[in-house]
């Protein structure tokens, strides 16, 4: 499972002209289950975005995580987005394939599950909707961007 973070003074998600997430400070996450993940991976990646310490502190140092923005204790909001593109193969051709994303009903089943987790990690939680056209908007803070991955196990023989 994948996932590319953007650290957001605020952001939200317009669906057919409509706010369906929208969150003020915290993690953008823009997340893809590709083939063969699981719930494990999905696990790890939540365990470590929540965890990854990418907010200043006082001194402007990158000390803090999601859910201790600062010194107060200030959680921050998690808005999660499904984006199956992350998965995009460019090794050839000029147009990307996606063969290493998720089957869709997969990717959702996944989906929902890292969602269902997160809300039950952290109480902050928003989020577009898996397969719809989706207009993210977002204020980068910084600008930080971080991509994470947590590999698929191989298969056992």
């Amino acid at each position: 499972m994948m996932a590319v973070l953007q650290r957001v003074s605020e952001a939200r998600v317009v669906i057919d002209g409509q706010v369906a997430g929208e969150i003020g400070p915290g993690l953008l996450v823009l997340v893809c289950a590709e083939r063969g993940d699981t719930e494990v991976q999905g696990d790890k990646l939540l365990a470590k975005l929540l965890k990854l310490r990418i907010f200043s502190d006082e001194t402007g140092k990158m000390n803090h995580s999601v859910q201790n923005l600062d010194c107060h204790g200030m959680v921050g909001g998690l808005l999660i987005v499904s984006q199956f593109t992350l998965a995009a193969d460019t090794s050839s051709g000029n147009r990307p394939g996606f063969t290493g994303a998720a089957a869709p009903t997969e990717g959702r089943r996944l989906y929902d599950y890292f969602v269902a987790q997160a809300r039950l990690a952290h109480p902050i939680v928003q989020t577009g909707q898996f397969g719809a056209a989706m207009k993210v908007h977002l204020v980068n803070d910084g600008p930080v961007t971080i991509p994470l991955c947590v590999p698929a196990l191989p298969p056992s023989h």
